[in-house]
């Protein structure tokens, strides 16, 4: 999954594992003061509840800074912050990263398109920590 989707989903594909490539983006996110606000390990989660799960893993993060004006403008951008990168394992065994593409919130929200440099910036770091 390489490239932005009509539904505003961004995919690349990671040189490295679902745990690594969450280590790097996380280790980037707070080198540059953003939030990590959770990691979700579904893989994890369904393993706990008896069911097999490729591995899968979700980090969500944010800066208020740059979120919260986005929040006073529409507040239903809400539904889409924190930001989230979701990475996975597909069926060939290759990572898999997906995110909301900056855009494709601000068109969503009908927001204006000055604030897309708030979400912006982290996609260098999502690219980056899949070795793209």
């Amino acid at each position: 999954m390489n490239g932005t989707t009509d539904t505003g989903i961004t995919g690349i594909t990671s040189k490295h594992s679902v745990t690594t490539t969450l280590e790097r983006l996380e280790s980037l996110l707070k080198e540059r003061g953003v939030m990590v606000f959770a990691r979700i390990d579904f893989s994890g989660d369904a393993a706990r509840a008896g069911l097999t799960l490729r591995p899968e893993q979700m980090l969500i993060f944010g800066n208020p800074k740059a979120g919260t004006p986005l929040m006073q403008s529409v507040p239903a951008v809400g539904l889409d912050l924190p930001l989230k990168a979701l990475v996975w394992q597909d069926a060939s065994g290759q990572t898999q990263v997906a995110y909301n593409d900056p855009q494709y919130i601000i068109r969503r929200h009908g927001l204006d398109a000055a604030f897309a440099a708030n979400l912006a910036a982290v996609v260098p770091l999502i690219e980056r920590a899949a070795g793209a």
